[in-house]
């Protein structure tokens, strides 16, 4: 089968790879029709380089037809079409059963200290092949894949993979009522999902991204966006919007976008010059992020307000202003999105006649799979107004 693959540090290229099969009596081949781009698989260009090996598939947001099922599967049958959540949960564990399938005991990486494991994404998470793939090996197939019907356009479901449940969980963390105010920081795939959420919600949402483009989409659907080349200016308009108090709560959707950041920049760079060996506890404890966009969450918010923080960010790192936190009691709260615990209410909405989210609408580049590695290269440059890639394998 076809697969994209990682082949060093800034190149992915498409190959000739064995097609999965069938290993424990769980699992599933699913050929996949549609798989995203996501922005955290930017992450393996540069920041996460030393927990890749060449030849590792990667992408974690599929859809398509379950191809073969193995012995002990009942609950999917050959023909069904799936959405296959980004991580790899069990569904039948105690985390699990908490609804914390991000952290499912049965995939947690525990010689890495991670938690459940993640399509596509590094020995971090498990090296498990990823989506961006002809076909794909899916794990607990009875628990596991999200079943949807036939018809409507994949469009319309593969974004339960990843992007609508992870700015879900952002929404829900961020603990908001109808009218309460709230600041996303960031316009790409997960931050303008978090904006028609919360919009949909009837909460007045803010929202800065550096990007025009971004801006007008989000404006598209009501959100107010705010226009400004530097963080005390945003901290400005946002007391002048909420008379002096702060927003309700923020949204911190960019996470360890490192580029935009010159130390950070030249940190990422420095830590891929090393050998891996030393290159993997580097990264997993030197202060590589960039924290712009936190602090100024922090800043942002009321007192007694609420920092929903969904953007990936990696490796202890620069100190947090807890003096400032403290005092101003904030609650923080951040984590990978829980897929299944999120799936059966966002697919309730999916099926309804409306389009309530613009789901169909959503991807703003649709492209072959061969087309994959100049794609990586558009969007971390965010040309030609990429916010969304869809890969028809």
């Amino acid at each position: 089968m076809r697969a994209v693959t990682w082949q060093g540090k800034g190149r992915m290229s498409v190959e000739e790879v064995p097609d999965p099969r069938i290993e424990q009596p769980d699992d599933i081949i699913v050929r996949v029709t549609s798989t995203g781009l996501c922005g955290s698989d930017l992450h393996l260009f540069d920041p996460l380089a030393p927990f890749m090996e060449p030849g590792d598939i990667v992408g974690h947001e599929p859809i398509g037809i379950v191809e073969e099922v193995g012995a002990g599967v009942t609950s999917v049958h050959r023909g069904d079409r799936v959405v296959v959540p980004f991580n790899v949960s069990c569904g039948r564990c105690w985390m699990c059963a908490q609804g914390l399938h991000s952290q499912c005991e049965t995939t947690q990486n525990t010689e890495q200290g991670t938690g459940a494991s993640l399509f596509g994404y590094s020995k971090l998470y498990g090296q498990v092949p990823g989506a961006q793939a002809e076909l794909l090996r899916v794990p607990f197939g009875d628990t596991l894949p999200i079943k949807v019907p036939h018809g409507p356009p994949d469009d319309r479901f593969v974004f339960l993979s990843d992007v609508l449940p992870t700015a879900w969980q952002a929404v829900e963390y961020a603990a908001l009522r109808p009218e309460d105010t709230l600041l996303v920081l960031g316009a790409g795939p997960i931050g303008d999902m978090c904006a028609r959420i919360a919009l949909m919600r009837g909460i007045r949402v803010f929202v800065v991204d550096p990007v025009a483009e971004r801006l007008q989409r989000v404006a598209g659907h009501g959100a107010e966006v705010i226009v400004s080349e530097n963080d005390p200016d945003t901290i400005t308009t946002i007391l002048e919007l909420t008379r002096g108090r702060g927003v309700d709560a923020v949204i911190d959707a960019v996470g360890m976008e490192a580029h935009g950041s010159p130390v950070a920049e030249s940190m990422a760079k420095v830590v891929s010059l090393l050998p891996d060996r030393i290159a993997r506890p580097v990264m997993r404890t030197a202060g590589v992020d960039r924290l712009a966009a936190l602090h100024l969450a922090i800043h942002a918010v009321r007192r007694g307000g609420t920092v929903s923080v969904v953007g990936v960010y990696g490796g202890p790192m620069d100190p947090m202003p807890l003096m400032e936190m403290f005092d101003k009691q904030i609650q923080l709260r951040m984590g990978q999105a829980n897929v299944r615990r999120w799936s059966e209410d966002i697919l309730a909405l999916l099926l309804e006649s409306t389009d309530h989210l613009g789901v169909e609408s959503f991807a703003t580049h649709h492209l072959p799979l061969e087309e994959a590695p100049a794609a990586y290269e558009d969007f971390r440059a965010k040309n030609d107004g990429m916010v969304k890639v869809l890969f028809r394998p």
